[in-house]
């Protein structure tokens, strides 16, 4: 588990084949931030832009690591292909601050960057997201956007999908990788955990009062 909020930013410096075809997956190096992987051993979780990925192999004295990442993962995410900045966060303790909102680390869609500008002492980020996330998006709900905790201002459906709206604040400009994004840019979406179980339980609820008439729902179990 995460919480989204970005512990680093480091760096792709090599991407290799894991095999000779396209069903084969890669096998990333990761250089860090100093002291970064003080603290981090063989097998750990560590998501990047989002996407939760094992440490497989270690260099502290390089400040580097390794992970490998199956055709499927590279298929269904955005921005673990080739060099360049990227965020890092370490699993969650149990006892640490919960500071952004609770994330699996497991993509759900990758959207992309319709509008990126500064607005004030703010940026205005815009994304496209598609269809099949829509439902999960609401105002002032969370999203994680490349492994960040955001806050969505807006939601909009269009024809091709849904576009949201979020704020991000100087601090998080400067201290992401997001601030290498730009219009046409792809990203990692995960909608927020507690949405995934509020869609299933009512898309449930007519079947289980057909099998079982007279049963409490969903909504009044929760009361």
């Amino acid at each position: 588990m995460f919480t989204g909020i970005i512990t680093g930013v480091g760096r792709i410096v090599a991407v290799h084949a894991l095999g000779s075809s396209s069903s084969h997956g890669r096998q990333l190096t990761i250089e860090c931030p100093p002291n970064y992987l003080d603290d981090v051993g063989l097998g750990d979780s560590i998501a990047l832009n989002g996407a939760c990925m094992t440490v497989t192999a270690l260099d502290t004295a390089r400040r580097e690591f390794n992970v490998e990442i199956s055709a499927e993962s590279l298929a269904k995410t955005a921005g673990l292909s080739q060099p360049g900045p990227i965020n890092l966060e370490k699993a969650l303790r149990a006892n640490d601050r919960l500071g952004g909102h609770l994330v699996s680390g497991h993509v759900d869609g990758v959207g992309t960057v319709t509008h990126f500008s500064q607005l004030g002492e703010s940026w205005d980020l815009r994304l496209l997201t598609p269809h099949d996330l829509a439902k999960y998006l609401a105002y002032k709900g969370s999203i994680t956007v490349n492994g960040v905790s955001l806050t969505v201002n807006q939601v909009t459906d269009v024809p091709n999908g849904c576009e949201c709206r979020i704020n991000l604040i100087p601090h998080t400009v400067q201290n992401t990788a997001l601030n290498a994004l730009a219009a046409g840019s792809q990203v990692n979406l995960e909608i927020d955990l507690i949405a995934r179980y509020v869609e299933r339980m009512l898309r449930l609820e007519p079947q289980l009062a057909a099998l079982a008439p007279g049963a409490p729902s969903a909504v009044q179990a929760l009361a």
